[in-house]
């Protein structure tokens, strides 16, 4: 029997092949994967599990990536965009994902990939947006560690579904300072109705009321449809 070891630019294989019947056996993509979030947002990037021979390690802030040489990629849940968090993370060799639901890749840097991490999003698909088509495909690679899969979208604030979460709360808030029902009650009819795992209220607790209202106003500059509600503002600040 003999062995050779295949190395492409991002992922390792080992064949191995008998000398009688010729079989050969693909063993797994090896990948040092590091991560920076709270313990929350680690929790849902491991929720599904990770794939045999990832080696996942998690780093204690941004500037601590630096000590974690030779990574594949450095994922930034706690992404703050900055001056100083942006130039450490630029002299990261390997893939820099961020969290970044509302900036966009061209505010930040282009090389950067961005995907939606909000609590509760970071489900089996998630949503992300990246500039270049080579970067795409590692990038999948590195969540198929995680048994994730990427739905790529355009360079936009808000992605997709927290856009659609946001107005949901949005008008779950325009409808309270209407008297038109109680929390609970809009709450409940929308689990009832959609089938949704929370309603606006719960979604806008789990979330982050700060989180939609900065949203909502960024898109508001764009379209006057999404200015949030003034009692959604007045929670935000309080």
């Amino acid at each position: 029997m003999y062995k050779t070891r295949i190395k492409t630019n991002f992922t390792n294989y080992r064949l191995e092949s008998g000398a009688c019947n010729f079989s050969t056996t693909y063993y797994k993509i090896d990948m040092r994967i590091i991560v920076n979030g709270a313990e929350k947002a680690r929790q849902e990037l491991l929720q599904e599990g990770v794939k045999q021979g990832a080696d996942i390690q998690f780093a204690t802030s941004v500037e601590s990536f630096l000590e974690y040489k030779g990574g594949d990629a450095y994922i930034d849940l706690s992404f703050k965009n900055d001056e100083k968090e942006i130039a450490i993370l630029k002299e990261l060799e390997g893939l820099v994902i961020i969290n970044s639901v509302i900036d966009t890749l061209s505010e930040i840097d282009a090389s950067f990939i961005r995907i939606n991490a909000w609590p509760g999003f970071l489900g089996s698909i998630v949503e992300a947006s990246c500039l270049s088509e080579e970067v795409k495909r590692k990038t999948e690679l590195v969540f198929e560690q995680f048994n994730k899969k990427i739905e790529w979208l355009p360079d936009e604030p808000g992605f997709v579904t927290p856009r659609v979460i946001s107005m949901i709360i949005n008008e779950a808030y325009i409808a309270l300072e209407k008297g038109v029902s109680t929390r609970a009650e809009i709450d409940e009819a929308m689990k009832l109705g959609t089938a949704y795992p929370f309603g606006p209220f719960e979604w806008a607790l789990n979330i982050g009321i700060a989180n939609i209202v900065a949203l909502l106003s960024r898109l508001s500059n764009e379209k006057s449809q999404y200015k949030p509600a003034a009692l959604l503002v007045q929670e935000a600040l309080s």
